[in-house]
């Protein structure tokens, strides 16, 4: 994001009102090197102008749409964050008979399945595990792509070359494909599905931060941070990577939304972590019963679709906000 000043000086020459009180002569700035009448007597005021995060900030909050993922994502997250004192008890325990349905027994809300496991406490548990691997693969995905793609697209030549190649290497091989591979490999853990999918989704981040670089890389800003002798690694980091970050926030958001479904497909699959309950694994374990006992896969289903409904539309809103100019083109 551009690093706009908080203020901005305007400089001009002091038409002033008949009636306005007279600047004194020593209040004028010392401009020993102008010696024109008009300029002598120019002033400057300072005129607060809002940064950019905060007009993006204003616009984000005005968006209907990025307000809908807003308070759809936080009606998903606090049962994620009030399950330890909702639900104290480990989800995968046996609490009652199996096969309650929802809404009969005041104990549990959203009836039990066919372990006889409460719903409601694998739907808030299932809730952490979920957005903790979204947000945390997404972090490993960042990191990845900005690592590779920083230097891709400000060096050029041999090293975009090289790191191009590996990125190709990458994207030849399906995602999901990929990540069943790792994870078959790995024992699957949280912290090993976690970083397989940021593996498999560094790629896209890196050609993002490559064109961005790449646009970026003759700008102005540049050149000046060059000519004041300032080395690459503070150009890339804090001149260049600041603007760069508007659409890597937008491409955030979807990317915990596709982090979300992965970890989900795979704990269907079988594949997910045995020690923590997970919307995946609910829909897994559910399927069998899937025509006597639907809500056991349409509770979780639901979870996992209002979650990514609710990034999506918040993507789409950070990318009005920080792209206006593509909101008014469309």
């Amino acid at each position: 994001m551009s690093s706009t000043p908080t203020a901005i000086r305007v400089a001009g020459a002091a038409a002033r009102a008949p009636d306005a009180p007279a600047v004194p002569a020593e209040a004028a700035p010392a401009w020993p090197n102008v010696h024109a009448p008009d300029a002598a007597r120019a002033r400057t005021d300072e005129v607060a102008q809002p940064t950019n995060a905060r007009r993006a900030l204003r616009a984000l909050l005005r968006n209907p749409t990025a307000m809908a993922g807003l308070v759809i994502l936080a009606l998903m997250a606090l049962p994620a964050l009030a399950a330890p004192w909702l639900y104290p008890e480990d989800p995968l325990s046996m609490v009652d008979a199996p096969f309650i349905r929802p809404f009969t027994q005041p104990g549990y809300l959203l009836g039990t399945d066919s372990m006889g496991r409460d719903v409601a406490a694998g739907i808030a548990h299932g809730a952490r595990v979920s957005l903790l691997v979204g947000i945390s693969a997404t972090l490993v995905g960042l990191g990845l792509g900005i690592a590779v793609g920083a230097p891709a697209g400000y060096f050029g030549g041999w090293v975009d070359e090289a790191l191009q190649r590996l990125v190709i290497l990458f994207q030849a091989i399906p995602n999901f494909i990929l990540l069943i591979v790792i994870v078959a490999i790995a024992q699957p853990s949280l912290p090993v599905i976690t970083l397989a999918i940021g593996l498999v989704t560094w790629p896209t981040v890196a050609r993002l931060v490559r064109t961005e670089f790449r646009a970026l890389r003759h700008k102005e800003f540049v050149l000046a941070a060059r000519s004041l002798g300032y080395g690459h690694l503070r150009i890339i980091l804090r001149e260049i990577l600041p603007n760069a970050l508007p659409p890597l926030i937008v491409s955030a958001s979807v990317m915990v939304a596709t982090a979300i479904l992965m970890e989900s497909g795979l704990a269907f699959m079988g594949m997910g972590d045995p020690n923590v309950v997970s919307w995946g694994s609910m829909i897994g374990a559910g399927r069998e019963q899937l025509r006597t006992a639907a809500y056991l896969t349409m509770a979780p289903g639901l979870a996992i679709v209002f979650t990514v409904l609710a990034l999506n539309l918040l993507g789409d809103g950070l990318n009005d906000a920080l792209n206006p100019r593509l909101s008014r083109e469309r």
